[in-house]
């Protein structure tokens, strides 16, 4: 696992390169049919060398004082850059779905050969569902690296609601 070394990375990686690393931070939740809720979150991308980031996502429900109450979601899954700066992503969730995404990468910001800002925008291709699986249809999730942070949001289409917000967090370098 190359974690932080962009040295043996494949060239393919490189424009997503900025994501490679362990994070984690505080997100908000919120959705019609739902009392807004605040989670924790631990997400880690790494590369082995192959052409693709592996990609791992924990969250959990926190208190008003931050303390953990129970395990809220988890996905994993690969992000595979495409040429001219697109992306293919593929998640997999236990509650009963995947969804295959895809979308753009632009880097905004470079110093001495180091991203220092950059952004994916991703749009639903495909939301598999099994049949025991809430209704959710679409999905479209926005990353971006600003002042060393990774934030993130997530809009959905599901429960019979147009899309709109429903998670969005700021996380920090997990090795800081």
């Amino acid at each position: 696992m190359t974690e932080g070394a962009h040295v043996d990375l494949p060239s393919e990686i490189m424009p997503i390169s900025w994501l490679i690393g362990g994070w984690v931070g505080v997100g908000l939740g919120t959705y019609p049919g739902i009392e807004d809720f605040q989670f924790g979150q631990e997400v880690v991308f790494s590369c082995d060398g192959r052409p693709f980031l592996t990609y791992v996502s924990r969250s959990w429900l926190l208190t008003s004082d931050g303390e953990r109450v129970k395990p809220l979601a988890a996905e994993s899954g690969f992000w595979r850059p495409r040429p001219e700066n697109n992306v293919e992503i593929m998640l997999s969730h236990p509650t009963g779905y995947s969804e295959i995404y895809i979308g753009t990468t632009e880097v905004l910001g470079l110093e001495n050969a180091t991203i220092t800002s950059a952004r994916a925008m991703l749009k639903t291709d495909i939301v598999a569902r099994t049949e025991s699986a809430k209704p959710y249809v679409q999905g479209e999730r926005l990353y971006g690296l600003f002042d060393g942070k990774l934030h993130w949001t997530f809009d959905m289409a599901a429960m019979d609601h147009q899309m709109q917000n429903h998670l969005s967090a700021t996380l920090r370098p997990a090795f800081e």
